[in-house]
């Protein structure tokens, strides 16, 4: 074999080798990945969920609206990624506890009444306001001695939270916004932000306040983390009062 063949031979080793190395790498770095992701959502492959919708406000019942449908669309993509299996359901027809199934809970307590058994139960330091009559407290959000007032199409506030009740229990996943637009908001904030959320919190239960800011101009686009209120959230209100 004489130089040149053997410069060759040696060149195509060196590239399949080399190529053989970053399949692997990329490969392994993906498969990585997308198990911190299954463990974030409590979704391993072939287990199932729930999405649990609310209803349209001044909708006829059993109405979605449709940024709500939305949101519906930003996590079933993330499900989809996982191999789990989605299953729909009203907020009015579930009729069992949490932990076994991860669930993704959306809407406000006045829309939905799975979130506000979830903030009764989980999150007894967050209070909506549930009064339906024109004001500016209407819907308004209260944690930690602070009150989050929206503004519509201008400001408005989302609870995003990971709950769990024990270790090795499924997460549900709260996203309680003021209005659809900022419902959609928090579901798109999640599916974008859940690695460093993951990398932050871990398995652990977490809440915090996401603000949307000029809806009607960006849409859900634009939402940031404003406060995490993790440890207000789960206190409940009468023990902070007794505290001060």
């Amino acid at each position: 074999m004489n130089d040149d063949v053997r410069n060759i031979v040696l060149g195509v080793m060196a590239t399949a080798i080399s190529g053989g190395f970053g399949w692997f790498s990329r490969t392994y770095l993906w498969r990585r990945t997308l198990r911190r992701k299954q463990a974030f959502f409590g979704l391993p492959p072939g287990s199932d969920c729930l999405f649990v919708v609310n209803r349209q406000m001044g909708g006829n019942e059993g109405s979605v609206h449709r940024n709500d449908a939305f949101a519906l669309l930003e996590i079933s993509a993330l499900i989809k990624d996982c191999g789990a299996n989605l299953q729909i359901v009203s907020h009015d027809g579930v009729r069992q506890g949490f932990g076994e199934r991860a669930e993704f809970c959306v809407g406000g307590p006045v829309s939905n009444a799975r979130t506000a058994a979830h903030l009764t139960s989980m999150l007894p330091g967050v209070h909506v306001d549930l009064t339906s009559a024109p004001g500016p407290d209407r819907g308004a959000i209260r944690v930690g001695g602070e009150t989050y007032r929206w503004q519509k199409g201008q400001t408005e506030y989302v609870v995003l939270a990971r709950l769990t009740t024990r270790p090795g229990t499924r997460p549900v996943f709260l996203i309680s916004g003021q209005t659809a637009i900022s419902n959609q908001a928090g579901a798109r904030f999640l599916a974008r932000n859940h690695q460093t959320l993951a990398r932050r919190y871990g398995g652990n239960s977490f809440c915090v306040l996401l603000k949307v800011t000029n809806s009607d101009a960006y849409g859900p686009d634009v939402a940031e983390l404003l406060a995490d209120v993790t440890e207000a959230a789960q206190t409940p209100v009468a023990a902070i009062e007794s505290a001060h």
